[in-house]
């Protein structure tokens, strides 16, 4: 019984390992992308805060730190949490 999950789960960590490649790619990609986003909208912030718009400026700001920052750190969890259940499978197989 217990070679026979051995066998279902193979596939499934190949899967996991895969995926987690492919999502490190397209994170690494994306960041440069989010990163020039994210740089045109503190520039407009910046602008709002110079010309009598505080509230407007300093809500832009916040969106430009949650498009730099925010979105590729939640993308990195999600890969970590592909990753440890692919270890978790290799650790089962391999057991």
């Amino acid at each position: 019984m217990r070679f026979i999950l051995k066998l279902i789960a193979a596939p499934l960590a190949l899967a996991l390992t895969i995926a987690s490649a492919v999502f490190s790619f397209a994170l690494s990609l994306s960041g440069v992308l989010l990163g020039i986003i994210s740089g045109v909208i503190f520039l407009a912030a910046a602008v709002l805060l110079f010309t009598g718009q505080p509230v407007g400026g300093v809500a832009w700001l916040a969106v430009a730190f949650l498009i730099s920052c925010g979105i590729p750190a939640l993308g990195g969890g999600v890969i970590k949490m592909l990753n440890r259940a692919s270890g978790a499978l290799r650790g089962f197989i391999f057991s």
